[in-house]
């Protein structure tokens, strides 16, 4: 049986998901909480900490909660994949492969990946799914070092990232994204279930180990209409980097 805290934690997020408490709107006060849910302020202290920590709420001392992201944003403020964001979100993260082969590397692998050119590196294209709804399509090239382990993974394996981390104690730990917009090729259409030439946002990213060993780079597709991305900056500390269009 979940903890009363945990009980209120997944009501408020609820409640986020169906915008009773929009992006920007503040949560009610800590002794509101507490009495609407006839719990100590404690207790609700404990339920806003865990919203805290997954990105959907800002935390200021002395000052009300406020929401910074709906249930179906992702916040780059930490590096996350996308199963272990749905999975903090609530929601159930899906994925099935739909080709898979080693190419050898070409120019633009050699750059992301620090590889000789020639070198194979294995393609996967992956279809992942919120709740059993498509929403993203990855083309990943995974370096020469990690493509076995990779290739070894059940096609439906719902978390690359945290199968890795099981079988080989590989740890994701810096990524780069670069975000523009591409409209949807025949194959990206029938895969995502959307219209030839719907926008998709894509997103292509680098991600490297703690010691900044490259482990995969992939151009990632998302229908616009189920997820959003978030950059939460200061000024003190700005992660979002404002580039032109290429």
């Amino acid at each position: 049986m979940a903890a009363r805290h945990e009980e209120i934690a997944d009501e408020l997020r609820r409640a986020i998901g169906r915008e009773e408490y929009a992006v920007g709107a503040r949560l009610p006060a800590e002794t509101d909480l507490a009495t609407r849910y006839g719990v100590s302020r404690g207790t609700v202290r404990q339920a806003v900490a865990a919203l805290t920590a997954e990105g959907l709420i800002g935390s200021r001392q002395g000052a009300r909660r406020v929401v910074l992201a709906s249930r179906r944003s992702q916040s780059f403020a930490e590096l996350r994949s996308f199963a272990q964001w749905a999975r903090a979100m609530g929601r159930e993260a899906s994925g099935k492969v739909v080709a898979q082969e080693y190419l050898p590397a070409t120019a633009e692998d050699t750059v992301h990946l620090q590889l000789p050119h020639g070198t194979p590196v294995l393609h996967v294209l992956r279809l992942r799914g919120l709740d059993g709804e498509p929403v993203l399509l990855e083309r990943t090239v995974y370096a020469d070092w990690i493509s076995p382990a990779v290739e070894s993974i059940e096609p439906d394996c719902p978390s690359v990232t945290q199968r890795l981390l099981d079988d080989t104690g590989l740890v994701f730990a810096y990524g780069e994204h670069v975000i523009d917009a591409v409209a949807a090729g025949a194959r990206d259409a029938e895969l995502l279930g959307v219209r030839r030439t719907s926008p998709l946002l894509r997103v292509r990213r680098v991600t490297t180990t703690r010691e900044g060993r490259p482990v995969e780079w992939s151009d990632d597709r998302y229908r616009p209409d189920a997820v959003s991305f978030s950059v939460h900056n200061s000024i003190g500390n700005n992660a979002l980097a404002r580039k032109t269009a290429e």
